[in-house]
Parts: C-alpha cells; structure tokens; sequence
C-alpha cells in the first residue's frame, strides 16, 4: 500500500493521501472539479466499468483529503497484462482498451505486468497549487508498490481544446525554450518521469443520436461534417442522413518506467 502521506503543496498546504484500500470509505467522495463538457459523460465504457476501479483496483486508487478531512482530488488506475499475446503496452484504443483488458484480466486470473492510468481529479477550489502533480507522484509510488514497474497513462490535455483543428501528434510533441511540453498537463507527466511515446487516435468514444447531441451541447447539428464543440478536443462528425454524430477522442501516450 502507499502508506499515509502528508503531501506539502506549492501553495504550503498540505494533503494527506492514502489508498482507497486505506481509506475505503471515501471511495465516491464527491468534489466539484470544475466544469466537465456534459457529452464527454457518455462514453459506454467508462458507464460500465469506471465506477468498479475503486473496489477492485483499491490499492492503486487514491485520495487526497484536506486537514478537515473533506476529500480535494483523486487518482485511478487499473492492472492490465500487456505482455499477454496480441496486446501492445500502448494500444490504439487508449483507454477504453485499457479499462477492458484491466477487468477481463481480472476475471480471468491474468498475472498484470502494467498499470494504466485512468484519471486524476482536483477540486476547483484547489487548483493551481500543485496538487495535480502531487497526485501524479503519488499515484506512480502506489502502482510501483504494488509490484508493478511501468505505468502508462492515456492522457487527456484538455487546453488541446482551444485547437480542435490541430492534430493531437503536432500539439504533443510542441516544446517550450525548456524542452518541456507546451501544454500544462503534459508538462506535469513529463516533469513527474513520463515519457511521450505516441498518440492513442481512438481513446474516448461518444456516439449518440442528433438529438442527444443537441441536448448535451445546446447546438443545432444540423450540417453534416465536422462540428466543432466547446470542450471537444477534435471536432464530432455529424451524419445528417444517418441521425447520428460520433466523436472519437484521441489522448496522449506517456509511460513511466517505476
């Protein structure tokens, strides 16, 4: 297990962040992490198989509470056998594929050699002190401690939003005089150890009716083509004819080698 950590933040705050398997009643823990495009809330994997990470991954969920105990960011993970034959440590359907060969390993027996990581969350009101990478850190220690020694994370920069026409493999690899990302959440992975090592095309799938669409953006749909949509980091293709629009996200590849 991690063991209980004082985590000391930029902003001099401190977290304590322990393991759900700790602390297992604050698995849910609800905290308002800021806005949340509502269509991204409709992807059928994570439906079926996120709200499970914390029972059955326990051990490499985290949760970081404030020194009234109120519970301020999270960090899940899964266990998956990317040696198993076929696989690849990072595969093209990012993490969704990730989530399935995490539980089908699970039910199955399969011994994992990789952990992915699936999200790590801040409250609002604790943004921009630093604990995002503190959670990161920590979540690397946790997955090492648990007897694996690589760690992948399909990771979502969500300022890639501001450029949907960009391709996601030109917006990774742009650098900063530094030599680090130019994109703040894939500058935190890189100064934590994660390495760039490809884009994950089909990550995050959304696919729903012209009206469901219509509902969850407050917007027309009423062209074919490409529509772009506030929080979407590329642009959802919309088919008229068919009464239906999908958008395909891609993420962003790092590894961290523990």
């Amino acid at each position: 297990m991690l063991g209980a950590v004082w985590a000391h933040l930029d902003s001099g705050e401190h977290v304590h962040i322990t393991t759900l398997a700790e602390r297992p009643q604050l698995a849910g823990a609800a905290f308002d992490a800021g806005e949340w495009p509502e269509f991204m809330r409709h992807n059928r994997v994570a439906e079926a198989f996120f709200w499970r990470t914390t029972e059955v991954f326990a051990d490499i969920c985290l949760v970081a509470t404030s020194a009234d105990g109120t519970a301020v960011a999270d960090a899940h993970a899964v266990r998956f056998a990317a040696g198993t034959a076929g696989r690849v440590q990072q595969p093209p359907g990012g993490w969704e594929q990730v989530v399935v060969w995490a539980f089908d390993d699970t039910h199955r027996g399969v011994v994992a050699d990789t952990a992915g990581a699936l999200n790590i969350s801040v409250a609002a009101t604790w943004q921009r002190r630093g604990l995002a990478g503190v959670m990161l850190r920590a979540l690397r220690d946790a997955v090492r401690r648990s007897g694996v020694d690589t760690l992948v994370a399909p990771v979502r920069p969500p300022a890639k939003a501001r450029e949907p026409g960009s391709g996601m493999a030109t917006y990774a690899t742009e650098m900063r005089d530094d030599g680090l990302p130019r994109d703040p959440w894939l500058r935190t992975h890189a100064r934590a150890g994660g390495q760039f090592v490809g884009v994950a095309p089909a990550s995050w799938l959304v696919a729903g009716s012209l009206a469901q669409w219509r509902a969850w953006t407050a917007m027309p749909f009423d062209c074919d083509g490409a529509i772009e949509v506030p929080g979407a980091l590329v642009p959802v293709h919309c088919d008229i004819g068919a009464d239906h629009a999908v958008y395909v996200e891609p993420n962003v590849w790092f590894r961290h080698d523990l």
